[in-house]
């Protein structure tokens, strides 16, 4: 796989794939991790005499279909204050208009077109749309890693038909993730939670074979047990819980604290109850101090978990944060991603 370290953008008009699909309030960018995570990226592009750079990044779920609500316009505007630049917007990147606007930009210019899943034919992973969206430029760029487990057209097509890297993000998702899948130290922990089963027990049981302790949380622990799932013996339930199952329980939470205490690398994914409503949280939130008092190396990932990181303000006290949650899950579990495939590919 190349790197940005590899390529020559002197000159080049790129196209780079990210994911900016961020919460929106009232026609605002409510939480802007993901756009400020690229800037890297941006930043090394531009650094280079003539290159410019066109965006494409997904919001939602449109399913195929312009939709207002899922419009990337603010999150141009926000793209915009935080890099101090205008940031063009393009509507509709296969129009006249379109071809225009990417054809006319200028040395260090920036544009951002609109959702890339109000066409049909990215989740149908066509390749003529991926011909027609990369014809006009000299180097492809994916730092979209929290897409790179959906075989889409942006993400597994276009690698196909332009040179191609991964940006500085997908580079440290790589390295980081790697390292989760052979924890450089001892004792090891992942801590699983959350409420999607099909895609938490594959984990589960990859981590099993990995990690010499994994304990189980959330919705997750309690649809296993019901279906008396057999695990290895380092796989960990709770022995209790609070309200039926909607939090784990004070003993199971002291279980764990004193596990990940004597941790040396640790990895979490989810919470361990319903941590939305405020009187279950106490499970999640004394998990999360045990885990930032480690002084294990952390890594975290997941939507809930990450949103439960930045409410407490704690992405500092964390090695490494992911910014898939799919990809994160299917990656740790040893299954080949079609951006990262895509991109190994590439020649």
């Amino acid at each position: 796989m190349k790197y940005l370290k590899d390529i020559d953008f002197k000159n080049k008009r790129v196209l780079l794939r990210t994911d900016f699909n961020v919460p929106l309030e009232n026609g605002k960018v409510k939480d802007d991790w993901r756009i400020r995570a690229v800037l890297p990226t941006i930043k090394y592009i531009l650094k280079q005499p003539k290159s410019k750079i066109v965006i494409i990044s997904h919001l939602g779920r449109p399913e195929g279909k312009i939709d207002p609500k899922f419009s990337l316009r603010p999150v141009a505007k926000k793209l915009g204050e935080i890099i101090g630049r205008k940031i063009v917007f393009i509507e509709d990147m296969l129009n006249n208009e379109g071809n225009d606007i990417i054809r006319s930009l200028g040395e260090g210019e920036i544009a951002l077109a609109e959702n890339i899943r109000f066409y049909p034919e990215e989740e149908k992973d066509d390749e003529n749309f991926a011909i027609n969206l990369c014809h006009h430029f000299g180097v492809f760029v994916n730092d979209a890693f929290s897409a790179t487990h959906r075989a889409h057209a942006t993400v597994a097509q276009i690698p196909r038909f332009k040179p191609s890297c991964a940006g500085l993000l997908m580079e440290k998702e790589i390295d980081e993730l790697s390292k989760a899948l052979k924890p450089p130290k001892r004792p090891s922990i992942a801590v699983i939670g959350g409420a999607k089963i099909e895609t938490k027990l594959p984990l589960i049981e990859s981590l099993a074979d990995i990690y010499d302790v994994v304990l189980v949380g959330g919705r997750v622990a309690v649809e296993a047990q019901e279906k008396k799932i057999a695990f290895k013996q380092n796989v960990v339930f709770p022995d209790d819980y609070i309200d039926g199952t909607l939090d784990i329980g004070p003993k199971t939470t002291e279980k764990y604290k004193m596990a990940i205490s004597a941790a040396s690398f640790l990895v979490w994914n989810g919470p361990m109850g319903k941590f939305e409503e405020e009187k279950y949280r106490k499970g999640t939130e004394e998990i999360y101090a045990a885990i930032i008092s480690s002084d294990a190396y952390k890594i975290a990932g997941g939507g809930e978990s990450v949103e439960f990181i930045n409410s407490q303000n704690g992405a500092d006290k964390f090695d490494f944060i992911s910014s898939g949650g799919g990809a994160m899950l299917e990656f740790l579990s040893g299954k080949k991603l079609p951006g990262i495939v895509a991109l190994e590919n590439n020649l």
